[in-house]
């Protein structure tokens, strides 16, 4: 543990020397705009955004209103984290899962600095882990602790059990990042659910090899998620055209789609350096403030 923690602290670091000693953007400015009270009702106008439109007052006025907000003094970040089955594709220590515990551990490094109330929902198909918001660097421990200590239950995957699951636990407005290899196809619906709710982030974590599996001829293969093992000629059109479609996600029609209802999407690939991308994550997120 004493390792990896030594690894996200350096990370972290970089990541904030960057920012700080450059014109690229702000440390904080990831965990800003987030944990917002209901304050009171205007008018709306045109350049609002329109998730703050108050439609039962709409539905009774001549006029559109919108809910306006007064900042809490403390902001709540949750992860939401796929720990399913897919996400062990990859070498041992550069798997998606892997991986996405370094991104979730360095975040909230980072978030914990800025005084903000950090939380985390490991999901499946059902619940894995789920740890409430607090701050403090000793919340922060327990948490990258719990996160690397866990050994899921299930080796399934469900986004959308996923995200329903978080609407119900989130109470308050929050800064909510999903981290997942998006393989399931029909998320947008769950996601545009939980964008209405909370400011919303998702890294979409993908490896090369899931595209590209050689033509081998007849082997055994075994379905990472339920165990299922079957004889396959993965030298045949049928087999790879299979591969293609599963694996057919389209990063920049997706970051289109969400960045169209105001989602912050960033696609990482396992294999490179993915601080790299979270400076990137923070320089998108001071443009978009």
């Amino acid at each position: 543990m004493k390792e990896i923690l030594k690894k996200v602290r350096k990370y972290e670091i970089e990541i904030r020397k960057f920012l700080n000693n450059s014109n690229q953007g702000n440390y904080s400015s990831v965990f800003k705009g987030t944990g917002l009270d209901f304050d009171d009702l205007r008018p709306y106008q045109y350049g609002d955004d329109y998730r703050a439109i108050n439609w039962n007052i709409t539905a009774k006025e001549n006029k559109t209103f919108i809910n306006t907000y007064k900042e809490e003094k403390e902001q709540s970040v949750f992860f939401i984290l796929d720990v399913s089955n897919s996400q062990n594709i990859g070498n041992n220590k550069k798997n998606k899962l892997n991986i996405s515990k370094e991104i979730c551990s360095v975040l909230t490094l980072s978030a914990i600095r800025t005084n903000s109330q950090v939380g985390l929902i490991c999901y499946s198909d059902k619940k894995e882990l789920f740890i409430n918001s607090k701050k403090g660097n000793s919340h922060g421990f327990h948490l990258i602790n719990k996160l690397y200590n866990l050994k899921p239950t299930s080796l399934k995957t469900d986004l959308n059990m996923m995200i329903k699951y978080s609407m119900k636990v989130i109470k308050k407005k929050s800064l909510v990042i999903i981290i997942s290899d998006l393989l399931e196809k029909k998320f947008m619906k769950s996601i545009k659910s939980i964008n209405n709710k909370h400011d919303l982030i998702v890294l979409h974590l993908y490896d090369e090899i899931e595209k590209k599996i050689p033509k081998l001829g007849l082997i055994q293969l075994e379905e990472n998620e339920s165990k299922y093992k079957k004889w396959i000629n993965t030298s045949s059109s049928k087999f790879q055209d299979l591969i293609k479609k599963t694996y057919s996600i389209n990063p920049e029609k997706i970051k289109k789609e969400m960045h169209k209802i105001g989602i912050t999407f960033l696609s990482i690939n396992t294999k490179k350096n993915y601080v790299k991308d979270l400076i990137k994550l923070f320089k998108y997120r001071k443009l978009k403030r």
